[in-house]
């Protein structure tokens, strides 16, 4: 996405078919901010900052230029990901 990424709390990423969270990629232009109680997949790539709301879960990683702040979230790492 050009600019951000924002999801609203208790929203749910659901992936369909033979998707697989360690194959989703979300490139965002500037920050991303995952609503609290969210549940994430994929990994996300920000310009700028990423901000995760309390007890979130996301299942991939985060990755942001600036900064990453966390709130109580729960973070599923995958291994064999670089």
């Amino acid at each position: 996405m050009a600019t951000t990424l924002i999801t609203s709390a208790h929203t749910n990423i659901i992936l369909s078919k033979s998707a697989q969270s360690n194959n989703i990629f979300w490139q965002v232009g500037s920050s991303a901010t995952l609503g609290a109680n969210s549940s994430f997949m994929g990994h996300i790539l920000a310009q700028a900052s990423i901000t995760v709301g309390a007890t979130a879960n996301i299942t991939g990683r985060v990755y942001a230029r600036a900064a990453i702040s966390f709130a109580g979230a729960d973070i599923i790492h995958l291994p064999g990901i670089c």
